[in-house]
């Protein structure tokens, strides 16, 4: 799956998941917007991400992590094992 679309089901899911409807976001994005960012027509900047998951009362990485989860068809244990891993190895330094 194309990480755009990928991003745009784990956006549409989140939020579903908290019984919001695309209108509720009209303080940080249009609808429109958000009707293109679920269908993956669109791809969001860092800031936007954050401003949406601060709408939905999520920690940005929770969208991010499921949508790279939905990408590559990977489950999410191991996709905090590599995090976790990764982090480490630059803390060792």
């Amino acid at each position: 799956m194309e990480l755009h679309q990928a991003f745009g089901q784990a956006l549409r899911r989140q939020r579903r998941a908290k019984g919001l409807s695309q209108e509720e976001f009209t303080i940080v994005s249009s609808r429109t917007y958000m009707s293109e960012l679920e269908r993956g027509l669109k791809n969001p900047t860092l800031d936007k991400i954050n401003e949406l998951a601060t709408i939905m009362g999520i920690h940005p990485l929770t969208l991010l992590t499921e949508c790279f989860s939905l990408k590559d068809d990977s489950n999410i244990d191991e996709i905090f094992a590599r995090i976790t891993q990764e982090l480490a190895s630059v803390n060792d330094r």
